[in-house]
């Protein structure tokens, strides 16, 4: 016995495709498969969640605060991140993508002021922290809110 010559067992497979309830002769007439009585022979059924009259779990976990739908998902990239760039370079979104800096800009990219850049660099973002900012033009560069 391997791998090629595995095979389910004979019966064990059943094709969902035949026809229920077209009488004797089909051999699943009368009750089509659903047994005599009962809530699950009926059409209708429970919805989804319900457990029979016992407390459904979305009822016993405890709820915790809530969740804002207006918040957004801002990256924030260290300027650290940005000496992969040569001098004069434009970084962009788009640029930070390419180089993999940033693998999903979701709802805009902040440049935060962590460790040291030593190039003069033109940096368009949704957002920039002030020391950032700082550092930035303290080379000689510019910082462009999109």
């Amino acid at each position: 016995m391997d791998l090629s010559n595995l095979k389910p067992a004979d019966g064990s497979k059943h094709n969902d495709n035949f026809r229920r309830g077209r009488g004797h002769g089909s051999g699943n007439g009368k009750t089509a498969g659903k047994g005599h009585k009962g809530q699950k022979a009926r059409s209708g059924g429970t919805r989804p969640g319900f457990e029979g009259g016992q407390m459904p779990l979305y009822r016993r976990i405890p709820k915790r605060g809530f969740t804002n739908r207006n918040t957004k998902e801002i990256i924030g990239i260290n300027i650290s991140a940005l000496e992969v760039f040569d001098n004069d370079t434009v970084v962009s979104v788009e640029t930070l993508l390419e180089q993999g800096i940033v693998k999903n800009p979701r709802d805009g990219v902040k440049i935060l002021g962590n460790g040291e850049l030593t190039k003069k660099l033109t940096v368009q973002a949704n957002a920039f922290s002030a020391s950032a900012v700082e550092k930035i033009e303290a080379l000689g560069g510019k910082t462009e809110v999109i």
